[in-house]
Protein backbone atom coordinates (compact mmCIF):
# COMPACT_ATOMS: atom_id res chain seq x y z
CA UNK A 1 0.00 0.00 0.00
CA UNK A 2 1.70 3.58 -1.31
CA UNK A 3 1.00 6.30 1.36
CA UNK A 4 1.15 9.79 0.65
CA UNK A 5 1.55 13.38 2.54
CA UNK A 6 -0.72 15.90 1.79
CA UNK A 7 0.07 19.20 3.39
CA UNK A 8 -3.95 20.15 4.27
CA UNK A 9 -4.81 23.63 5.08
CA UNK A 10 -7.46 24.09 7.59
CA UNK A 11 -10.56 23.40 4.78
CA UNK A 12 -13.07 23.99 7.41
CA UNK A 13 -11.89 27.84 8.64
CA UNK A 14 -11.30 30.41 6.03
CA UNK A 15 -8.64 32.73 6.08
CA UNK A 16 -11.15 35.37 7.51
CA UNK A 17 -11.88 33.41 10.75
CA UNK A 18 -8.09 31.91 11.13
CA UNK A 19 -6.59 35.67 12.19
CA UNK A 20 -8.87 37.21 14.87
CA UNK A 21 -7.72 40.28 15.06
CA UNK A 22 -4.16 42.49 15.82
CA UNK A 23 -2.10 42.99 18.95
CA UNK A 24 -1.59 46.49 19.69
CA UNK A 25 0.85 46.64 22.64
CA UNK A 26 3.93 48.32 23.56
CA UNK A 27 6.07 45.38 22.76
CA UNK A 28 4.00 45.11 19.22
CA UNK A 29 4.21 48.52 18.44
CA UNK A 30 7.90 48.25 18.82
CA UNK A 31 8.28 44.81 16.54
CA UNK A 32 6.70 47.16 13.70
CA UNK A 33 10.12 48.92 13.53
CA UNK A 34 11.50 45.59 12.08
CA UNK A 35 8.46 44.62 10.12
CA UNK A 36 7.20 41.96 12.83
CA UNK A 37 3.32 42.26 13.03
CA UNK A 38 1.72 40.43 16.26
CA UNK A 39 -1.91 39.17 15.68
CA UNK A 40 -4.51 36.86 17.85
CA UNK A 41 -5.08 33.77 15.67
CA UNK A 42 -6.74 30.51 15.85
CA UNK A 43 -5.79 28.40 18.58
CA UNK A 44 -5.84 24.95 16.42
CA UNK A 45 -3.97 26.57 12.86
CA UNK A 46 -0.56 25.74 12.22
CA UNK A 47 1.94 28.26 10.55
CA UNK A 48 1.48 27.11 7.32
CA UNK A 49 -2.00 28.04 7.19
CA UNK A 50 -1.07 31.37 9.45
CA UNK A 51 1.39 32.01 6.56
CA UNK A 52 -1.46 31.65 3.25
CA UNK A 53 -3.97 33.49 5.47
CA UNK A 54 -2.15 36.68 5.96
CA UNK A 55 -0.85 36.72 2.52
CA UNK A 56 -4.31 36.37 1.34
CA UNK A 57 -6.06 39.07 3.18
CA UNK A 58 -3.11 41.75 3.28
CA UNK A 59 -1.53 40.98 -0.21
CA UNK A 60 2.26 40.87 1.17
CA UNK A 61 5.08 38.11 1.14
CA UNK A 62 5.34 36.37 5.19
CA UNK A 63 9.09 35.52 5.82
CA UNK A 64 8.95 33.49 8.61
CA UNK A 65 6.09 33.06 11.47
CA UNK A 66 6.20 32.22 15.28
CA UNK A 67 3.51 31.08 17.57
CA UNK A 68 3.08 30.52 21.35
CA UNK A 69 0.19 29.19 22.88
CA UNK A 70 -0.04 31.53 26.23
CA UNK A 71 -0.96 29.95 29.44
CA UNK A 72 -4.59 30.19 30.90
CA UNK A 73 -5.75 32.86 33.52
CA UNK A 74 -7.13 32.81 36.43
CA UNK A 75 -10.88 35.25 36.40
CA UNK A 76 -12.85 35.75 39.63
CA UNK A 77 -15.96 37.23 40.02
CA UNK A 78 -17.02 37.39 43.35
CA UNK A 79 -16.31 34.10 45.15
CA UNK A 80 -16.57 32.15 42.00
CA UNK A 81 -13.40 31.27 40.13
CA UNK A 82 -12.86 30.44 36.53
CA UNK A 83 -10.38 30.31 33.49
CA UNK A 84 -10.33 32.81 30.78
CA UNK A 85 -10.08 31.03 27.59
CA UNK A 86 -6.59 30.32 26.05
CA UNK A 87 -5.53 32.00 22.81
CA UNK A 88 -2.29 31.85 20.32
CA UNK A 89 -0.49 34.47 19.41
CA UNK A 90 1.39 34.70 15.83
CA UNK A 91 4.41 37.05 15.15
CA UNK A 92 5.01 37.60 11.72
CA UNK A 93 7.86 38.76 9.63
CA UNK A 94 7.55 40.33 6.74
CA UNK A 95 9.55 40.79 3.36
CA UNK A 96 11.53 44.18 3.24
CA UNK A 97 8.94 46.81 1.77
CA UNK A 98 5.73 44.92 2.58
CA UNK A 99 3.45 47.28 5.08
CA UNK A 100 0.24 46.21 6.85
CA UNK A 101 -1.64 48.84 8.01
CA UNK A 102 -3.10 49.04 11.05
CA UNK A 103 -3.87 52.19 11.88
CA UNK A 104 -6.73 53.96 9.66
CA UNK A 105 -5.76 57.61 9.62
CA UNK A 106 -8.07 60.34 9.38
Amino acid sequence: MLLRRFIVINSSNSNTQIIKYPIITDKATRLLENNQYSFIVDRYSDKLTIKAAIEYLFNVKVIKVNTCRLPRKKKRVGKYIGWKPQYKKAIVSLKEGDVINLFTEN
